[in-house]
């Protein structure tokens, strides 16, 4: 299987802002709870939330591609699976897992379960693209989890958590992860990240519009025009940017690697919940839980010296 050989010419420059990319995606989705929070006060149930999200997104990125560069909208045929894995399994199913947590457990445990994500995308790397484990993966991915488990209230919190919900919620971090995978399949077939982004949104868009009564959907998008801009501001921000920013990421940095970086997400989540919504941090765990995360995403982007290989060695 060969490499995109972007990953090793590099003329724009966007190697050197990669892991600021997955940074800013985990953030960006970080703020998703904003958006959803506002649709639930509105009666709409979470898959009619989604619903909002990725017709929108799909919509407006299939409008950029079509000004901005048509050949993108060009796949193989015998390639198409990667992009319904994408949309369908990556998007569609892990939000419905992802919110059947949240309703069957507590908000810090599915947030919890959600990013054992990072443990499954170093198992499927190793897999599929032979990726190496190291020490310092192994002690970035310990100490992300750790911390996502301080932050959202696990450790020196209430533990609420069903069998159902921790299903589900293990559900949502192996579908989770599945985007790093179909991606990485993806990017190796020399497909550009807007491409896979475009793709994954409309399959995700017509699986949405498949198991969800829209007619509420309409009815609070379209309410005024003040609704329209939020609903559309709901799209850019917390679907078409970030998606580009980690695929983008994806494409000069190893799956298991964004995977860790991007554990910043349920941290800002948690962050955004304790200054706009009065939801505090636990003292003295979630602010520990932080400086863990971010400690995380420091190691794993420290590159140790190579040793120096002879002829003789493998």
């Amino acid at each position: 299987m060969k490499r995109n050989k972007t990953q090793k010419n590099d003329p724009s420059g966007l190697k050197k802002l990669a892991v600021f990319f997955v940074l800013l995606a985990g953030t960006l989705w970080g703020s998703i709870g904003v958006f959803v929070r506002r649709y639930s006060a509105l009666g709409l149930t979470s898959m009619q939330t989604v619903t909002v999200r990725m017709v929108l997104a799909a919509a407006l990125f299939a409008l950029f591609v079509l000004i901005y560069k048509r050949s993108l909208f060009i796949i193989h045929l015998k390639d198409i699976w990667i992009f319904l894995g994408s949309g369908v399994i990556s998007v569609g199913l892990f939000t419905y897992c992802y919110f059947s947590s949240i309703e069957l457990s507590s908000l810090s445990v599915a947030a919890v379960l959600l990013y054992t994500a990072p443990a499954f995308v170093m198992l499927f790397s190793l897999i599929f693209f032979k990726e190496r484990m190291t020490v310092m993966k192994a002690v970035s991915l310990v100490l992300a989890v750790l911390g996502c488990a301080m932050t959202t209230g696990v450790i020196g919190g209430t533990l609420n958590v069903t069998l159902a919900g921790f299903l589900f919620g293990l559900g949502s971090g192996v579908c989770y992860a599945l985007y790093s995978i179909f991606s990485r399949f993806a990017l190796d077939r020399g497909y550009e990240p807007f491409t896979i982004t475009l793709y994954t949104f409309l399959f995700s868009a017509v699986f949405c519009l498949c198991v969800t009564d829209v007619r509420p959907v309409v009815s609070a998008v379209f309410a005024d025009a003040g609704s329209a801009l939020y609903a559309l501001l709901f799209a850019l921000v917390s679907c078409v940017l970030p998606y580009v920013f980690y695929t983008l990421g994806l494409k000069y940095i190893k799956s298991s690697t964004a995977s860790i970086i991007a554990t910043v997400e349920p941290v800002v989540a948690t962050v955004i919940g304790a200054v706009i919504f009065a939801e505090p941090l636990s003292v003295p765990f979630g602010y520990l839980g932080v400086i863990l995360v971010f400690l995380s995403v420091v190691l794993i982007n420290i590159r140790l010296p190579k040793k120096k290989e002879t002829d003789g060695k493998k």
